[in-house]
């Protein structure tokens, strides 16, 4: 009989749930450490950004591009994504396609292909990019001051896209000007008041005007680089 009762007694000691005491300073410290933790995390997160590198443009300017991308006061790395500056910039008509990686924690590279504006058709009032596109914006760039047959006026553009930077900003207007001998050839005024005849399937040799005009010691005169390289000194 008492070794039954000891049975029972050694049971109901199984069944005695022990109190433990709730430590709240090590919860109030646990909970500080993750608050300041959390603050540090944020604060360095917020940091704006410090450094926008920009590759790929000639004729955009560096701050258009950071301008288009939203970037312009320099936000905290928080509030942007790369994909989301990259759709952004592309919703940029002058703007054909744009890579956006971060170089460092508060630094970003910016990569365009850019859809530049290459003249302005006068006849129509409108500027025509590399693409072909039009927008209704007048840029700083030459100006089509006459009608173009169809077929010429679509070789003008791609020709138009291949001059060097240097020599395609010296252009100030292009007009269609044919004769009996070509029917392909244009007639360039260039902004330092020479000119320049061109036949459209020899447009490239415009990239060769520097090197040129340079021989001529600053004279002004009318460069035939439709036949050869024949430069035409004009008087007075």
């Amino acid at each position: 009989m008492q070794k039954k009762k000891k049975q029972i007694a050694k049971r109901k000691r199984r069944y005695v749930k022990t109190k433990r005491k709730i430590r709240y300073d090590r919860i109030f410290i646990c909970v500080l450490l993750l608050s300041l933790i959390g603050y540090l995390c944020y604060f360095i997160l917020n940091k704006p950004l410090t450094n926008i590198y920009v590759y790929g443009n000639d004729y955009l300017k560096d701050q258009y591009i950071i301008d288009a991308a939203g970037l312009r006061n320099y936000p905290s790395t928080l509030t942007f994504s790369t994909s989301s500056i990259a759709r952004t910039l592309e919703d940029d008509p002058l703007i054909i396609n744009a890579t956006v990686h971060r170089t460092s924690f508060r630094g970003i590279s910016i990569t365009v292909e850019e859809n530049k504006p290459i003249f302005y058709n006068q006849s129509k009032s409108e500027t025509v990019l590399s693409d072909g596109e039009t927008v209704k914006e007048k840029y700083n760039v030459p100006l089509l001051i006459n009608y173009t047959p169809n077929k010429l006026y679509k070789q003008l553009i791609e020709a138009l896209n291949e001059v060097d930077v240097d020599v395609f900003e010296r252009i100030s207007s292009i007009k269609y000007d044919p004769n009996d001998v070509d029917s392909g050839r244009f007639l360039l005024s260039m902004r330092d008041g020479n000119y320049v005849y061109l036949s459209i399937n020899k447009f490239t040799n415009i990239n060769n005007y520097i090197k040129i005009i340079r021989k001529f010691e600053n004279k002004k005169g009318i460069l035939y680089l439709d036949s050869g390289e024949y430069f035409k000194v004009m008087e007075g």
